[in-house]
């Protein structure tokens, strides 16, 4: 699996969590599925390809405001609550951070 395509699956995971527990939806609302649709177009168009960092430390902003602040939101929530959820994701999300970072 390409790192594009499980960026797309750990931003899928978080968005999921956020409209679930956070929001309380059974499935994902209208917004979190605009979202969702939003992040997963960016990530295929990401310039950096699979070289990329996390979206929090590019360089190159891609998001619309709106849709960044929406994002950031989500992360922000889910982000910590992932490790129970989705501990595996998580690891790989902070790994890369943290590689990119160096």
């Amino acid at each position: 699996m390409s790192r594009i395509e499980k960026e797309k699956q750990t931003v899928e995971q978080m968005i999921r969590l956020y409209c679930r527990k956070k929001e309380g939806n059974g499935t994902l609302c209208p917004q979190c599925r605009e979202l969702l649709e939003y992040a997963q177009t960016r990530l295929s168009r990401c310039p950096f390809g699979d070289g990329k960092s996390t979206c929090r430390i590019c360089t190159v902003h891609c998001y619309k405001p709106e849709m960044r602040e929406r994002m950031r939101v989500v992360m922000r929530w889910a982000g910590p609550r992932m490790l129970f959820y989705h501990p595996v994701a998580a690891i790989r999300h902070l790994w890369q951070e943290y590689i990119r970072k160096k």
